[in-house]
């Protein structure tokens, strides 16, 4: 009888990924019939099959398909938990309090390093495809791009992690590198996409770019100027390619800001993973995850309560067109003759006594369907594009490291983070600030533009080392912190048990 396996442990991945990855499908054991990369990498369309398999290795539920690619995230107070109900792993960030046997967290560590063997693979293999060099190099270049997607995603979530760039025996035990030599794998990898991959794919939305490399170059240079590597002199580099992403006039800003979430592939789309309901692939992060328990639909569907705001980033938001289109604070609860009667968000009424997101409630027209009196109905999967790079990220990356690089706000930066303030509804920012003031407003201001989104976030948090911050303005409402935490271990995650029992040399992160 097959053995079906469910968790992908990082030392198991190079047999179990040897070409197609594992996709959206359960893995057997001894698998009959798979193919060797000498079988396989003979056509142009061998080579496109193997670089589609790393995007869907970040596809499924497992990996960044749905709410749990955050759960490390909910420190930040963007995000927060019902207080019971299922959300325990959740809920254990929340509360700064993670541990390393947690489900959901581990979602967050297979599901990058599935990619990352997926692309190891292509970029060993790419070579023997009888095709252009140009076709060649195009493949490569999207494989680099997404190894260091996930490799930039690993280290910011768990620290020191193995860079492992090639092919990996199955009995190999990689031991972790330091997150300098890390972040110096993502640049190599992103300098050489940036010069293999075309300005655009035509007709193929969410194969990587040059801009999409560049743009992620600019976002992890800066979070090289903060904790932990502190090297600031990396903020030129990241106004400089960001500043390039911007002149090139590929990326305009979507007019409506909630139409970003409700619409795939905008003019603002710079890298985004492609979800099919229809294809087994949905999206789980739109829909029934974000909406409030209390509210019911009229086909029976009720909210899971994964996700909402804390309380103060709610209250502290700025009076704006985005913040209406971003939160939702009156709640709809059907009454026994079908019809809604509405309260607000701090209702006694209501379950967690929260606000919501108003922007993921309905996808692609295939979340929540509603009207302003009832809710018809809702779905937890859905089509909608997850954007990781739109273009308000350059021009805030672009304002705050043009900043710190000239010691002090330039024109080109009031005008990079104006056109978001602009959008956003909000009047262009107060002219003469200092360096460290322009600063704090670029923080703030991507606090709001991403709110809830892909802890962007807890990442600003993190590198800011802006958690005494943050616990000081929470509300006592929200769930309890453990007093004895020592905070200063809480900006990495521990690394899953599961994988610190394959190797008895690797240690666990401070505090865990």
């Amino acid at each position: 009888m097959k053995k079906t396996i469910y968790h992908i442990s990082l030392l198991s991945l190079p047999g179990l990924l040897l070409l197609f990855g594992a996709g959206c499908q359960k893995l057997d054991e001894n698998p009959k019939g798979s193919l060797t990369p000498g079988q396989y990498f003979k056509t142009q369309a061998d080579l496109d099959a193997s670089v589609a398999a790393i995007y869907t290795e970040l596809t499924p539920d497992y990996a960044f398909g749905f709410t749990s690619r955050m759960t490390s995230c909910f420190g930040a107070d963007d995000l927060t938990t019902d207080p019971a109900l299922n959300k325990g792993p959740f809920r254990e960030f929340d509360e700064l309090n993670g541990t390393s046997t947690n489900t959901s967290m581990l979602n967050q560590w297979q599901g990058p390093w599935a990619a990352v063997y997926q692309a190891n693979n292509v970029l060993a293999n790419y070579q023997q495809v009888q095709t252009t060099e140009q076709d060649k190099e195009q493949a490569a270049g999207q494989a680099l791009f997404l190894r260091a997607f996930s490799y930039y995603y690993l280290v910011r979530v768990f620290g020191p992690v193995p860079v492992i760039l090639g092919p990996l025996d199955a009995n190999a035990r990689p031991q972790r590198d330091s997150v300098s030599k890390v972040y110096a794998a993502i640049v190599s990898d992103l300098q050489v996409a940036i010069a293999w991959l075309p300005t655009t794919f035509p007709n193929q939305p969410g194969k990587a770019t040059a801009n999409a490399a560049r743009s992620l170059l600019a976002d992890v240079y800066l979070t090289m100027t903060g904790w932990p590597l502190k090297q600031t002199s990396y903020y030129a580099l990241a106004a400089a390619e960001a500043d390039t992403v911007i002149n090139s006039n590929q990326y305009t800003l979507v007019p409506d800001y909630l139409k970003v979430f409700t619409t795939n592939n905008s003019t603002e789309s710079i890298f985004g993973l492609q979800f099919n309901v229809a294809g087994g692939v949905p999206d789980r992060t739109y829909g029934n995850s974000c909406v409030p328990l209390d509210e019911v639909a009229l086909n029976g569907a009720s909210g899971w309560d994964d996700y909402y705001p804390e309380i103060n980033f709610y209250l502290n938001r700025p009076q704006c067109l985005r913040s209406h289109e971003t939160f939702y604070d009156t709640i709809k609860l059907i009454q026994p003759d079908k019809s809604y009667i509405f309260v607000p968000w701090n209702s006694s009424q209501t379950h967690a006594g929260h606000p919501y997101y108003r922007k993921f409630r309905a996808g692609v027209g295939d979340g929540v369907v509603e009207t302003n009196t009832a809710i018809m109905s809702m779905s937890p999967s859905t089509n909608k594009v997850i954007d990781f790079i739109r273009y308000p990220m350059v021009l805030l990356d672009y304002a705050e490291a043009a900043t710190m690089a000239g010691g002090g706000p330039t024109p080109a930066a009031y005008a990079a983070i104006n056109q978001v303030r602009a959008r956003a509804g909000e009047p262009a920012l107060t002219t003469g600030l200092s360096q460290a003031a322009f600063q704090d407003s670029c923080v703030f201001e991507r606090a709001y533009e991403f709110a809830g989104e892909n802890g962007v976030r807890w990442f600003d948090i993190v590198r800011l080392q802006l958690l005494p911050q943050v616990i000081a303005a929470r509300s006592p409402l929200e769930n309890p912190i453990n007093s004895s935490v020592d905070i200063n271990t809480r900006y990495l995650s521990p690394i899953p048990q599961s994988d610190m029992n394959n190797d008895p040399l690797w240690q666990q992160n401070p505090g865990y």
